[in-house]
């Protein structure tokens, strides 16, 4: 490919100045919205690995959580290196960024985390992009939703990922900011106010429990024979991380398709992450070959959609 496209540069300087000049087709420059998800968020890079393939610009990025993260590490220029992190991990790597905190507001402070981000990104700031970017963020006192759109970029990505209970929250003016995904975790909202024509949506959750149903049940204790399963089978007990990750996905879920029914995307692009657990960063591979898949299958579509972007301006 890379050989392909200087020679066919060399060729255009050689005949610029006999052939007439051809007319190139105009395109739309897409507006992503990139979901929250913990570890399902590495496919994010798969999903703009396939778009900077095909050749389709992305205008802006809105992100929430782990989709900041990568949104603001590909706008600052930083995806290669932010790849070679996630997929270099392993659970002993990921012990290793640990540093845990007894008596704080999380459990991890985050600080050797944000070092590694310091390594790239110091001192560089959201409105130094070159192209818009919004790390979506909840403010801990009064439930705001919050759009960090200038300042540090470090600090609008930390405060983006603050899961609670897990990070400590950040400190950002007069403001406490935590995880983003607990109030809008896939942002279409904040492209549409941005006034883009064609708002593409990562949801990273899609599959994990289907559309929501209201079930009528009559209360009454549990068969014997499931008990004795639940005493024999640790797999079936449910711990208190356990059930803390699961009562977060039920939210994150929940909350995602109540928001995108109300303000859809152009277009949606599910990667199918459900076997890959909120905490398994050392699945990176994994999730960025599917972020990559589930792009490279909607191509057609999202060509198609730029077209007729076009034909209405």
């Amino acid at each position: 490919m890379l050989t392909w496209y200087h020679r066919s540069n060399h060729l255009k300087d050689l005949t610029s100045s006999s052939l007439p000049q051809a007319t190139s087709t105009p395109t739309v420059k897409i507006a992503l919205a990139l979901g929250g998800g913990a570890a399902r968020g590495w496919a994010h890079i798969g999903v703009l690995r396939a778009l900077d393939e095909e050749g389709i610009e992305v205008g802006m990025i809105a992100g929430t959580s782990i989709g900041a993260l990568v949104g603001g590490c590909y706008l600052a220029g930083k995806l290669d290196e932010l790849e070679t992190f996630a997929r270099s991990l392993s659970l002993r790597r990921i012990v290793g960024l640990l540093d845990f905190m007894l008596g704080g507001s999380g459990l991890l402070g985050g600080m050797r985390l944000t070092q590694r981000m310091q390594d790239h990104l110091d001192g560089v700031l959201i409105e130094q992009l070159g192209k818009p970017f919004v790390a979506v963020a909840s403010e801990v006192h009064t439930g705001h939703e919050v759009w960090i759109h200038q300042g540090s970029l470090i600090t609008a990505l930390r405060a983006s990922y603050a899961l609670p209970g897990i990070f400590e929250p950040v400190k950002s003016g007069n403001r406490t900011l935590i995880d983003g995904a607990l109030v809008n975790p896939v942002p279409v909202s904040v492209c549409r106010a941005y006034e883009q024509p064609l708002v593409v949506a990562v949801n990273l959750n899609y599959d994990l429990y289907g559309r929501s149903g209201v079930i009528k049940h009559i209360a009454s204790e549990p068969p014997p024979e499931m008990n004795e399963v639940a005493r024999n089978d640790k797999a079936a007990r449910l711990g208190v991380s356990r059930v803390m990750v699961q009562a977060y996905n039920i939210i994150q879920d929940r909350i995602a398709r109540a928001r995108l029914a109300g303000d859809p995307p152009d277009l949606s692009l599910h990667p199918r992450l459900s076997e890959i657990g909120m905490a398994e960063f050392h699945r990176a591979s994994e999730a960025i070959d599917r972020g990559y898949q589930e792009t490279k299958l909607k191509i057609g579509e999202l060509r198609r959609l730029q077209e007729i972007c076009v034909e209405r301006v």
